[in-house]
């Protein structure tokens, strides 16, 4: 017997303590993976084994725990092997399991070390793009208004009202008008105005539509006018008629051009859809009534959806896209080299990454906001493990000192 096989031992138990000893350390790391060391025999051309080596530590890469977060930015990858891409502002690229992200003054989002999450933007139309990954950057500036364009409006025209006796029609004089509503529209510099539509029966299933905007009579056409409010209106906007059933049968929409406040908005034009307004013997009502301008707005809040869109929402109660994280898997993530820092590097072990978007379903996972994987490393196995390394140890010691015993025997004998 030589000393070699207990050496051998020594050295590998160690090796063995130090992998366990790193999963108990990293029991509370977010995204981390344990390791287990693997051993292989050594011999060199006899019957009698030289001991022992460590051929490598394998990396368990199971899912750990979900667990919740009260922060948008921490996200945790659910039922499936993806990687979180991240990049370097020098654009080497690295792969985590660790979803606590920030947003740093640019307005990138970032991991503790400054690597940047990477994601499809949003291109120019208002969609994700797709394309080649990029360090996704959430913006910093106020969100441009958008003036109104189109209004979407149904109404029931009571059939039972009678045409007014009292003409012409008089935004201020309720007697000229039998039914009135109103919704706010925007201009082009994001100012509000108050648009309100009158409807006057002018005989059996016909009516005349007239508006104000901002207490201001609108001439034939849909201008403002520049008379004040009580001068009489050059002529309704609009004409409404329907058939023996209540059903709309003129053209379903009131054009108005021509708008100019004064304010140094551009001048405004749009059309109002009374698609599916009816008159039925019931209360003059408005069933729908929506706009779909707005004013300028600051980002207040956004939220991670499974398939990865990144959705703000701003001041101004508007939401849109703001890009889409994309996840990397591969054949071999055992292949993958562990840089420190919660991060693996791409090896030709490993393959190539297969990126994509998540989503429930697919192979790479979904994400959930709000939520953190934690380590994988379950503690019990760990103390149980370590009990067993300590054991092997201390027998691998009691082979060098029985070695010893054997050498001193012999030394004796002279």
């Amino acid at each position: 017997m030589g000393f070699a096989q207990g050496v051998s031992g020594l050295n590998a138990s160690a090796s063995n303590l130090d992998v366990i000893g790193n999963n108990i350390a990293n029991s509370g790391t977010v995204g981390f993976k344990s390791g287990t060391a693997q051993f292989s025999d050594v011999y060199a051309g006899s019957r009698v084994g030289l001991g022992t080596q460590v051929s490598g530590v394998s990396q368990n890469f199971t899912s750990g725990a979900v667990q919740t977060s009260s922060r948008a930015l921490d996200v945790a990858i659910v039922n499936g092997d993806g990687f979180f891409r991240l990049a370097s502002p020098g654009g080497e690229v690295a792969y985590s399991r660790n979803g606590q992200f920030n947003m740093d003054k640019d307005g990138f989002i970032v991991n503790s070390t400054g690597l940047q999450l990477t994601g499809y933007p949003v291109g120019a139309n208002g969609s994700v793009a797709g394309g080649s990954p990029a360090p996704l950057q959430l913006p910093t500036t106020a969100m441009q208004p958008n003036p109104t364009q189109n209004i979407a409006a149904q109404f029931n025209l009571d059939s039972r009202s009678l045409t007014p006796t009292a003409t012409p029609f008089d935004a201020a004089n309720s007697t000229t008008y039998n039914y009135a509503n109103a919704v706010t529209v925007f201009d082009s510099l994001g100012n509000s105005h108050e648009l309100s539509t009158f409807f006057v029966k002018t005989a059996s299933n016909s009516w005349e539509a007239y508006a104000t905007a901002d207490g201001k009579p609108l001439a034939s056409g849909g201008a403002l006018a520049t008379v004040p409010p009580a001068a009489p209106v050059a002529g309704p906007q609009g004409a409404l008629t329907f058939d023996t059933n209540g059903n709309l049968t003129s053209a379903p929409s009131i054009a108005f051009t021509g708008l100019n406040f004064g304010n140094g908005s551009g001048p405004m034009a749009f059309a109002v859809n009374v698609t599916g307004t009816t008159q039925f013997g019931n209360v003059n009502d408005v069933k729908k009534l929506t706009q779909d301008g707005f004013t300028s707005g600051t980002l207040t809040s956004f939220a991670i959806n499974q398939d990865g869109t990144v959705t703000g929402k701003y001041s101004n109660e508007q939401a849109k896209a703001l890009g889409q994280i994309v996840l990397s898997s591969f054949v071999n993530p055992n292949g993958l080299q562990p840089k420190g820092d919660n991060v693996w590097a791409e090896t030709s072990a490993s393959g190539q990454p297969l990126t994509g978007t998540p989503g429930a379903g697919t192979k790479m996972g979904a994400l959930t906001s709000g939520a953190l994987e934690a380590s994988n490393v379950d503690l019990t196995s760990e103390l149980v493990n370590l009990i067993i390394a300590q054991r092997t140890y201390q027998a691998n010691a009691q082979t060098v000192k029985t070695q010893d015993q054997v050498m001193q025997t012999l030394v004796n004998m002279r």
